[in-house]
């Protein structure tokens, strides 16, 4: 049976580190959205947390970092980025947990699911809330052009740190889940 504490502790571990790598890209001339930092913990997060702690720090780390740091803004991508980096942890976790132990093929879902997540809610804040953003589809396809490398980034990284760690039976990973 996971340890309940030892998976609290590393969920806040991970929602430190995506507040932190972010404020590292931007201090470097506002690469957030194209090197997508905070996306990095969150995706790492679904494969060793239970699905409810892995939505749970999707939807946490921005809304601290929104309120913390301004990044995202409130409104309107704080909302965007809880419901999209939500659906990543909790897809990952749930395809690893469920599926297969591939870490290409649950990073490659979640992705596609958390933006697809990510542009439902531009329809809903567009719709119900008169913000100002462009269609789903537009919103979507611009996420994915202007965040090319940090795509590119987080399916050559993610997968290999996370079948290191499983290799390397890290204390600090072990009794997650």
């Amino acid at each position: 049976m996971p340890n309940k504490t030892h998976s609290l502790i590393l969920s806040g571990v991970f929602i430190a580190l995506g507040l932190v790598l972010p404020m590292a890209f931007h201090m470097i001339g506002g690469a957030g959205p194209i090197f997508l930092p905070m996306h990095i913990p969150v995706l790492i997060a679904g494969f060793f947390l239970s699905p409810m702690l892995a939505l749970s720090v999707g939807v946490i780390t921005p809304l601290l970092s929104g309120l913390l740091t301004g990044m995202p803004p409130i409104f309107p991508m704080m909302p965007i980025m809880m419901l999209e980096l939500g659906i990543y942890g909790l897809t990952i976790s749930l395809i690893r947990s469920n599926v297969t132990k591939n870490p290409y093929i649950a990073l490659l879902v979640s992705m596609i699911l958390g933006r697809i997540a990510g542009g439902f809610m531009v329809f809903v804040l567009s719709t119900f809330f008169a913000a100002k953003l462009p269609s789903a589809l537009v919103f979507i396809t611009t996420a994915v052009t202007t965040g090319i490398p940090g795509i590119f980034i987080q399916l050559i990284i993610i997968p290999i740190v996370v079948i290191a760690i499983n290799k390397s039976n890290l204390a600090i990973f072990e009794g997650a889940k």
